[in-house]
């Protein structure tokens, strides 16, 4: 797999799930906005911009370069297992679900790395933005970890691929203010993470806010005891954010990417 073809993809794929779910919450916004898009947008649009440069300039493999690599050498607990790619594939995907969801539940409980993290949480709002809101310390820790975990499995290229792939556009989907029909939703949130289903993480009370961890497969919070169904004030009474840097001047860009480091209120 040519790395042309590895960021066609996936940069194809995630700008047309962004246009998508942008789109629909013009159309059909599920919540009314505190903060809105025009303070909002500039800040967590910037910090993906340096999030994608930081990552090219200081990672040159990619974590599909790391399967190739692992893979073609006979690397991994797969490899050892002898799993033919029928199994390896959808197997591959599956595991680093869990590794994502586990290294979230880790972000929140280990107070530095919950400092990288909240940054996150720190939006006024959450909307399709808030998807690709992450510090960059942190994506290139999770990309670290991801690439570590690869390896270990001996998760092949394809699988890879593919998880980044839903990775990014369940990121953004689950993230954006949107409704599923209400027959629907309930149904779709045992196969997948719905928007309404992860608005509870990023509720303003800490308990709420440690719940919900999955951004792929919603199994593991009910396996781990992780899940909630509904935020205690409700879906349209809830405050989204954290009770910091609750200031719209902590929107700009120079603001998020110092928020780590600070415990300004």
């Amino acid at each position: 797999m040519s790395p042309s073809l590895e960021i066609a993809v996936r940069v194809g794929g995630s700008a047309a799930v962004f246009a998508t779910m942008a789109l629909w919450e013009w159309f059909a916004p599920r919540r009314h906005l505190t903060a809105g898009r025009r303070p909002r947008w500039p800040g967590n649009l910037g910090i993906l911009a340096i999030d994608i440069v930081a990552v090219r300039l200081l990672v040159p493999a990619t974590a599909v370069g790391v399967a190739l690599i692992a893979t073609t050498r006979g690397w991994g607990l797969f490899a050892m297992l002898g799993l033919p790619a029928w199994a390896a594939i959808p197997i591959g995907v599956i595991a680093l679900d869990l590794v994502i969801y586990t290294q979230h539940v880790v972000f929140h409980h280990v107070p530095v790395l919950w400092r990288l993290h909240r940054m996150h949480h720190a939006d006024l709002d959450i909307d399709v933005s808030t998807g690709v809101r992450f510090h960059p310390l942190e994506i290139l820790l999770s990309l670290a970890i991801k690439m570590a975990a690869v390896l270990a499995l001996g998760v092949p290229a394809l699988a890879v691929l593919l998880f980044e792939v839903l990775l990014n556009a369940t990121s953004m989907f689950n993230h954006s203010n949107v409704a599923l029909p209400p027959r629907i939703e309930p149904i779709a949130r045992w196969l997948v993470v719905t928007p309404q289903m992860h608005q509870v993480h990023h509720s303003i009370e800490r308990a709420e806010t440690d719940s919900n961890f999955g951004f792929n497969l919603p199994w593991w919070d009910r396996l781990f005891g992780t899940y909630r169904a509904k935020p205690a004030a409700g879906e349209e009474r809830m405050t989204i954010g954290l009770p910091i840097f609750r200031n719209v001047a902590e929107l700009a860009i120079v603001r998020l990417l110092t928020q780590p480091f600070r415990d300004a209120r």
